[in-house]
């Protein structure tokens, strides 16, 4: 191995790694990294469209599921030893600790949301399909970039078998919790 290869070699860090960076105050405050497949990526920062329909969306989970989930907006859950992503929303299973305790884990979250304006295809592309595999069962793609919303569900070790696109005038429904039926021109503002 020659010097120039070594001096190109990549170091992955472990979530508990990453936690300890963040306990020792490695990263700022306002920085917005998450840890994704050992890397640390910086996410973009969030626009008005953007914090607008993430809170448009967290509200109405809200009101319509009440106290059956657990609503997280923007913070971080474990998908496996190299990856803990932020979506964007999340509704994860009950808990009467709130995971004070405890991180959560792909295994408690029942919903994903990414809301996208510059990110989309990393969002489909590299996201959804490692949501899948760690079998989050349905995840949502805000697609604020090209005006529509995608419901990714039936999760494979592949990625989800299923996809539906819903457009303005359309009605986005879950198919994990049928009780969520959201009009795309509400979510997309």
């Amino acid at each position: 191995m020659s010097a120039v290869t070594t001096a190109l070699r990549h170091r992955k860090f472990s979530v508990e790694e990453y936690h300890h960076f963040i306990e020792q105050g490695f990263f700022k405050h306002e920085e917005r990294i998450e840890l994704w497949e050992g890397e640390f990526v910086e996410m973009s920062p969030i626009g008005k469209r953007h914090a607008g329909s993430v809170d448009f969306i967290a509200d109405y989970l809200r009101e319509i599921l009440g106290r059956k989930v657990i609503i997280r907006v923007q913070s971080p859950i474990i998908l496996d030893d190299l990856s803990e992503p932020q979506p964007d929303v999340c509704l994860l299973k009950r808990r009467e600790d709130f995971y004070r305790h405890t991180d959560a884990m792909a295994k408690d979250v029942l919903l994903a949301i990414e809301v996208a304006d510059s990110t989309v295809r990393y969002d489909r592309d590299t996201k959804f399909p490692r949501y899948a595999t760690n079998g989050i069962k349905e995840a949502w793609l805000i697609d604020l970039e090209n005006d529509r919303v995608e419901i990714h569900s039936e999760p494979t070790e592949f990625g989800y078998s299923l996809v539906k696109i819903s457009h303005r005038g359309q009605i986005a429904e879950s198919n994990v919790f049928p009780e969520i039926k959201i009009a795309v021109e509400d979510i997309l503002g």
